[in-house]
């Protein structure tokens, strides 16, 4: 039985994550009001690492408590982990569908082992990031001072968390124990002395695979926060538009025209994407954004 379909008090909370770079300087955070959140986070990690911790600390800090749980993400990725892939993950030796290891496979053992017992007790409800959902703008606001914090060399605020609380902490065992890959570039470490302009090339690819566009935070971590589209149908889609419609797609080809530096922190890349046997011409205006490149501006046009 769910939480919220239970009588009495329910405890209501939102956990989140944020990372500076992605990876980078990482945070975490989960928030039930002024007087009861917690936040922490690493110098170096991931917003998916950030997500996972956000609520393994919120499940270990109420472990302790009778009232049922009702937890808000922003994170798809997250709530399917554990609702939905977790228990295959293990039977299968913490293993995927295609056989390679699980990603911050210790962060899930720990969520497997927090939820013990709690599966009738504990909900989790996907809430639209950066919304103006109170609780997730709480939470979010507090992962991104942790980060922040990291970036700068200070501890972040742990917070006053939840009284009588015994968390036998394990941020510092699990946080960087696999650390996840950085699917905004999809670049592999021997690659790390490409330029700027073949990073981006990598990042519009990225944009083009499965694993970046079922994960809604890696999408908007490559996209700037007034990023605009042009479809091909003349629609203008904003930021928003997309993160709530985007999904994995068939396969695209993409064929470089030109990348054109068009200053500093910008670049123009022209490419044509080949799908189904139709062929369309598509510019992509990436800009250097918080020291990450990050889309701007995206419009396609199909070819006769």
């Amino acid at each position: 039985m769910c939480p919220s379909c239970q009588d009495g008090p329910v405890i209501i909370a939102a956990a989140d994550g944020s990372a500076l770079g992605n990876p980078g300087p990482a945070g975490w955070a989960w928030y039930v009001d002024d007087d009861c959140w917690a936040s922490g986070g690493w110098p170096h990690g991931t917003n998916n690492m950030g997500e996972l911790m956000a609520v393994l600390d919120l499940l270990q800090q109420t472990a302790h408590l009778d009232e049922p749980l009702q937890v808000y993400c922003d994170s798809t990725y997250v709530i399917n982990a554990v609702t939905k892939w977790m228990k295959g993950w293990k039977r299968k030796g913490w293993k995927k569908g295609d056989g390679k290891p699980v990603m911050n496979v210790e962060l899930m053992k720990a969520l497997d082992a927090a939820m013990e017992g709690r599966w009738d007790s504990v909900e989790y409800v996907w809430v639209k990031g950066h919304a103006g959902h109170v609780l997730n703008e709480a939470a979010d606001v507090r992962a991104n001072a942790a980060a922040t914090a990291f970036r700068d060399g200070r501890q972040p605020d742990p917070g006053p968390g939840f009284a009588h609380s015994v968390v036998a902490h394990p941020a510092a065992a699990v946080g960087q124990v696999e650390p996840e890959p950085d699917l905004f570039s999809g670049l592999a470490a021997e690659d790390a002395e490409l330029s700027d302009e073949e990073h981006v090339v990598a990042m519009e690819r990225a944009l083009l695979t499965d694993d970046v566009r079922a994960d809604r935070a890696a999408v908007a971590g490559l996209l700037h926060p007034d990023w605009q589209e042009v479809g091909r149908s003349g629609r203008l889609w904003t930021r928003d538009d997309i993160l709530d419609e985007i999904a994995p797609i068939d396969a695209v080809g993409l064929e470089v025209v030109s990348t054109d530096r068009l200053g500093p922190d910008t670049i123009l890349l022209l490419w044509r994407a080949s799908a189904d046997g139709r062929s369309t011409l598509r510019s992509s205006l990436w800009v250097r954004h918080g020291g990450q490149w990050r889309q701007r501006f995206h419009q396609g046009t199909d070819e006769p």
